[in-house]
């Protein structure tokens, strides 16, 4: 397998002697061939800017970095897929921070690209080129028209049609999970929250962060309009917005109403699940789904990113727990990173954490976040790195009743007697 590196215009090529290496955490890696698959559909491959390259040089016997006017190169999956290394690289200036993606290694490898990942689930129904952009530019157009006072959609049209967000895409093309943000507040400073950063953080926030309060009627018709079937989901929770809980009382009185009209579809909120009493409290007004956003079950992992204000880990664990004693079907939302998710410590406090819980789903994410920047915040290492394909398959070994996927699942339906 060869190295994939670029010129600064954006080309791409493959050195034609240098083999390919990954890394993990701080540490350049050989890639096994059983870490590669093909790149898949809907990945793109874009340049590091301001790195270089890093591969093994045979002739030499070393590892080493390309010199010249060239960049390392990584693949940006979609979803339905895990990365297991990031890609060989050193920063020429190590103050410079890297848009906020989540690299993959990427090699050439029989006339083809590939990549260090897994497939951990069904990539199509979150394809990019499954949303026609005009059959969404007709439902844009359609729900703004009926409602032209719902600030909601005037906000989730530029979610969708700006910033090409699937779930807002989903809000207007009625299927699959749709998109309901309400708050403007947060009760966490996340190191690498895509809505607001702060002046000196050094990298841009990629989305732009609603700015109202919206009434329950506005959400109200917009949860309407997606629960048209049995399988549908609406989401409090975006990554345009701070936490949903902070609006328990909106939430509450609108899944209220909602329920009183109809019962199609499932109500999920994406939480940090940090307010524990907002939380019970949206769980007994019939919530059906929960996914909790969590990089650790160690506290000062934990800690080191959320930045939580006011609340603990020990109050996620607790509404997790509360939901799944009342029917809720509970996920976490697990943003993993190479060299750091599959840390001996951090495996060993997930399954604990995982197990307490009962939660039912592990949606793993990769983390996108500049590396050095996030190893520089975060504990160091305790114990030994296994891998991240050996720690998927620890999950799936020690949590047989957990699954294992990308994103938000509806309940599996009992089988008919």
């Amino acid at each position: 397998m060869y190295l994939v590196y670029a010129d600064e215009a954006g080309n791409v090529f493959d050195h034609p002697e240098w083999t390919a290496l990954g890394r993990s955490g701080d540490m350049i890696t050989e890639i096994w061939e059983d870490e590669l698959i093909p790149l898949p559909e809907g990945a793109t491959l874009v340049s590091l800017p301001a790195t270089r390259a890093i591969g093994w040089n045979e002739q030499a016997g070393s590892m080493q970095a390309m010199e010249g006017p060239y960049q390392a190169v990584g693949a940006l999956l979609p979803q339905g897929f895990t990365r297991l290394l990031l890609p060989g690289y050193a920063k020429k200036d190590k103050s410079q921070l890297l848009p906020l993606f989540g690299y993959t290694a990427v090699a050439w490898k029989d006339g083809a690209f590939y990549v260090a990942a897994r497939q951990s689930d069904d990539p199509e129904p979150w394809n990019p080129r499954n949303c026609d952009t005009k059959e969404l530019e007709l439902g844009v157009n359609r729900l703004t028209g009926a409602y032209p006072d719902n600030r909601l959609y005037q906000h989730l049209s530029k979610c969708a049609l700006e910033y090409e967000c699937l779930t807002a895409s989903n809000t207007f093309l009625s299927r699959l999970e749709g998109a309901v943000p309400v708050s403007y507040s947060c009760n966490a400073g996340c190191y690498g929250c895509i809505s607001e950063q702060p002046d000196d953080s050094g990298f841009p926030a990629p989305q732009t962060r609603m700015n109202f309060r919206p009434t329950v009627d506005e959400i109200v018709q917009v949860m309407l309009e997606q629960l048209q079937t049995p399988d549908a989901i609406i989401s409090f929770g975006q990554g345009c917005e701070g936490e949903p809980s902070t609006q328990a009382k909106l939430i509450i009185e609108a899944i209220r109403r909602v329920r009183e009209q109809t019962r199609n579809g499932y109500i999920n909120i994406n939480t940090n699940a940090g307010l524990s009493d907002h939380i019970r409290a949206i769980v007994d007004a019939g919530l059906d789904l929960m996914r909790v956003s969590t990089i650790s079950a160690l506290d000062d992992h934990y800690n080191a990113y959320y930045k939580p204000r006011g609340y603990t880990l020990a109050n996620v664990e607790k509404s997790l727990t509360y939901a799944t004693s009342k029917g809720v079907y509970t996920s976490i939302n697990y943003l993993v990173f190479p060299g750091v998710t599959d840390r001996e410590e951090e495996i060993e406090a997930m399954l604990g954490f995982a197990k307490r819980t009962g939660l039912r789903l592990i949606q793993l994410r990769n983390l996108n976040i500049d590396p050095e920047g996030y190893l520089q915040l975060i504990p160091q290492k305790r114990g030994n790195t296994y891998g991240m394909k050996q720690m998927i398959e620890i999950f799936e070994a020690e949590l047989p009743d957990v699954v294992i996927g990308s994103y938000t699942h509806i309940p599996p339906r009992a089988p008919a007697k």
